[in-house]
């Protein structure tokens, strides 16, 4: 299976969390996030989540979600894991009524200091075909013009709304922690 250098959608949105920048983990938050405050971050469409490791010892998170009408389970593999930035990566099954298929997901997490006590969320999801993903909509008739308008559709939906909810959960842990240190 290869990832292929083709845009299948993106889309990128932004949220203000109430607390500076030295106090947001984001690495931190995404590796410890339980499930309950997972279904939280996106209801209805979260629908599990676990932290893995591969192999080789990378750390990895398995999500479970519904985007528009696929049931997706995300594989991401931490290439990057920093308190501002995570860039995760995913050959991601994708369960639909023609069948299942694989999409390469890159999903970028990255906050940056808007003033001394906000900061800036920023949630980006790029998806590429695989060469399984264009054989599937061969067989099934299907053009990718059309198979990127929907899922460019559905995953913008789906990151609009789950945006705000990842600010406020990754602030609900910053201010956790800091009342932590205060004991």
């Amino acid at each position: 299976m290869k990832a292929l250098d083709r845009i299948l959608s993106q889309s990128a949105y932004t949220a203000v969390i109430d607390v500076p920048l030295d106090r947001v983990d984001i690495a931190e938050w995404l590796f410890t996030l339980s499930e309950a405050e997972y279904l939280r971050c996106c209801p209805p469409d979260h629908i599990a989540v676990g932290v893995s490791t591969t192999d080789d010892g990378r750390r990895m998170m398995i999500n479970v979600e519904q985007i528009g009408t696929g049931l997706v389970i995300q594989h991401y593999v931490a290439e990057v894991a920093s308190k501002t930035y995570c860039r995760m990566n995913s050959i991601s099954d994708v369960f639909t009524t023609n069948g299942r298929t694989q999409v390469n997901v890159i999903w970028e997490l990255q906050a940056e200091a808007i003033d001394e006590g906000r900061t800036r969320y920023t949630n980006r999801v790029t998806a590429h075909p695989t060469d399984v993903f264009m054989a599937f909509l061969d067989k099934h008739g299907i053009s990718f013009e059309d198979a990127a308008n929907a899922r460019q559709a559905a995953g913008s939906d789906h990151n609009r709304r789950e945006t705000p909810l990842f600010a406020a959960s990754i602030a609900r842990r910053a201010k956790a922690h800091t009342r932590e240190q205060a004991k």
